[in-house]
């Protein structure tokens, strides 16, 4: 079976500055793969130019085998890749019911409505906030809302970029719940996580990226065993 995304030697330059210097990784349909690294590493280039929000010098990126390299970040939507950025971006001006349904704007109206009602299944919390404006919500809600707007696009693959980022553990171990049952519907996850043993443990398969370079890749199971890769990420927990 061929993966669902294929990223084959993908360079990514900033002016002179190279922040991806070669990149290959593959999704397989179903599988959950986690990328590992540390700041500045090139992880969120990575998914941003995944996503269509860059255009990378030189490389292929290919999603159910067509190329998608050079396509907007609208197409890419489209074709079923819904992304949850770094820093949440939600629009704190607007309802979380609005935010919500702006993520389906690629959808048939009728269809929006019964994603948001999935969405809001997942995530109690937001329909208890659904006519709450975006910006006033906890920094937990907002990563809720986050995940819930890409989930509405009803993505085939979901980017999930530092869904932990900055959040207590109750709520992090809260939304990888979460997303553990999103991939029990079938949701293809590329993951980039700064809690590398929590992204591990939902992981089927991972890859730490070094300054720009692939260093490492395997199963989960062997990167959370790895001494290298304990002493490097994991810490002592």
């Amino acid at each position: 079976m061929n993966p669902l995304l294929e990223v084959e030697d993908l360079r990514v330059n900033y002016g002179h500055i190279q922040a991806l210097k070669g990149i290959s990784l593959n999704v397989k349909e179903g599988e959950v793969v986690a990328i590992l690294g540390a700041n500045g590493a090139g992880k969120t280039t990575l998914m941003r130019t995944l996503s269509g929000l860059l255009s990378p010098h030189s490389g292929a990126i290919r999603f159910h085998g067509q190329e998608t390299t050079r396509l907007g970040a609208d197409k890419i939507v489209r074709l079923g890749i819904g992304q949850s950025p770094e820093g949440r971006r939600v629009f704190g001006t607007l309802s979380v019911a609005e935010n919500l349904r702006l993520g389906g704007f690629t959808r048939p109206p009728a269809e929006i409505g019964e994603s948001c009602e999935y969405v809001y299944k997942i995530f109690p919390r937001l329909y208890e906030r659904r006519a709450q404006l975006a910006g006033t919500l906890s920094g937990g809600e907002q990563q809720m809302l986050a995940i819930g707007r890409a989930l509405v696009t009803k993505p085939k693959l979901l980017l999930l970029d530092e869904p932990s980022l900055g959040l207590a553990p109750i709520i992090i171990r809260s939304i990888f719940q979460v997303l553990a049952d999103v991939r029990d519907t079938g949701v293809t996850i590329l993951l980039v996580e700064q809690n590398a043993r929590m992204a591990l443990k939902l992981a089927d398969r991972g890859y730490v990226l070094e300054v720009g370079r692939m260093s490492h890749e395997g199963p989960a199971r062997e990167l959370l065993a790895s001494p290298e890769i304990q002493a490097a990420y994991l810490g002592h927990g």
